[in-house]
């Protein structure tokens, strides 16, 4: 039984002041403020005065290695940063990250992938996507995928800067339709406004970054209140402002934290790119769009920087919260994770301070527990600091 934390749901409801929670193996048997639950008999007591207790946060859109080794390593970091589950997307190629699917991996988060995306060709780049030309190869794409029971369809819509021919809307069409048609969904990495405007007429079901090219617009807008269900996982950039990287010392070697801290300065154009995605995003939150919550990569930490920048663009601690935590659950289709509620898996993080009042709080983390069970971050702190694999 865990006692006396401020708990966050992750649901958007007010949090729980002095809240109980009872864990029973890998399942929360029981949550309720103060007096108002009936504790079991016996049951062991942690007292977490003066704690904040939020979902372990789900992470829409990463990209894991292709080995054992390293997936197990990024899966146990990511934990150790707090994320209970993560979805990979469009690089997985190899057998043993489908191997890998339904395993549980000790200390670490769980993982979804899309397998292998969708693309034009792009010759220099990575050879893992299906490189289509036709729309009998998308359709073969999707359908080899749904063999693979693939958790969600990746696609991209991007000439990388002109570099590339990019999928035209009879392609990704294509590749809608036939996922549609074989129960999956289809998620897009989209540069320009008009090719988003282009995806939400076809059907796309969920946006894997916002639109960076320009500020958006009523078009926009209306396309998607006409499908409310389309979900928009931001995936912001680089804001190009200073920060402070102290709060990696725990997993990260000094030298590393050092050399980070050195490159990171104020660069104006990298904050001007940022505030284009930072006003559409503004701007879609209050029309009230579902957001979810996605970092890109593999850097385990990059989760707290995208909720500090989320809040940058003007969404409150406690939307932000939502995003990374229930919203992205019910993105993925993981019922059992993203909120702190009866019959849920235990997954939650313990933190020293409020993320409501800041949500840089959230790097203050005290435990982390997966399926019951809490977290060696001691251990794996140690050993990532020192390089070690496990």
């Amino acid at each position: 039984m865990f006692e006396g934390a401020r708990l966050i749901i992750g649901d958007g409801s007010a949090p729980i002041e002095n809240a109980v929670f009872v864990v029973e193996g890998d399942r929360i048997t029981l949550v309720g403020e103060g007096a108002a639950v009936q504790v079991p008999r016996g049951a062991q007591h942690i007292d977490l005065s003066g704690k904040t207790v939020m979902p372990a946060i789900v992470n829409a859109h990463v990209h894991l290695p292709s080995t054992r080794e390293a997936r197990v390593d990024l899966l146990q970091h990511m934990a150790y940063y707090g994320a209970g589950a993560v979805m990979s997307l469009g690089l997985d190629s190899a057998n043993v990250l489908f191997d890998m699917r339904n395993e549980v991996v000790a200390d670490g988060a769980q993982a979804r992938l899309a397998g292998r995306g969708i693309t034009a060709p792009e010759p220099g780049r990575s050879e893992v996507p299906f490189w289509i030309t036709s729309e009998a190869e998308a359709r073969a794409a999707v359908q080899e995928l749904a063999a693979q029971q693939v958790d969600v369809v990746k696609i991209w819509v991007d000439d990388r800067n002109g570099q590339y021919p990019k999928l035209t809307p009879a392609l990704y069409g294509a590749v809608i339709e036939e996922a549609h048609s074989n129960g999956l969904r289809v998620t897009a990495h989209v540069f320009t406004l008009e090719d988003a405007k282009g995806l939400l007429r076809a059907g796309i079901d969920m946006f894997a970054h916002g639109i960076r090219d320009r500020d958006i617009d009523d078009e926009l807008v209306a396309l998607w209140k006409e499908r409310p269900d389309v979900v928009l996982v931001p995936n912001l950039p680089d804001p190009g402002v200073a920060v402070d990287f102290a709060w990696l010392s725990g997993s990260v070697p000094a030298d590393e934290v050092q050399s980070m801290q050195e490159r990171s300065t104020d660069r104006p154009a990298a904050q001007a790119s940022f505030g284009i995605q930072a006003r559409n995003l503004a701007r879609l939150n209050r029309e009230g769009i579902k957001i979810a919550f996605g970092t890109d990569g593999g850097v385990p930490w990059a989760t707290h920087l995208e909720m500090e920048d989320m809040v940058r663009t003007g969404m409150t601690a406690a939307q932000v919260i939502v995003a990374a935590t229930g919203t992205s659950a019910e993105l993925m289709r993981m019922p059992d994770v993203g909120t702190l509620a009866t019959g849920k898996s235990a997954d939650f993080v313990v933190l020293d301070a409020n993320p409501l009042d800041d949500i840089t709080n959230t790097r203050r983390i005290s435990a982390v527990y997966l399926r019951g069970v809490a977290v060696d971050r001691d251990g794996l702190g140690a050993r990532f600091r020192g390089g070690m694999r496990p």
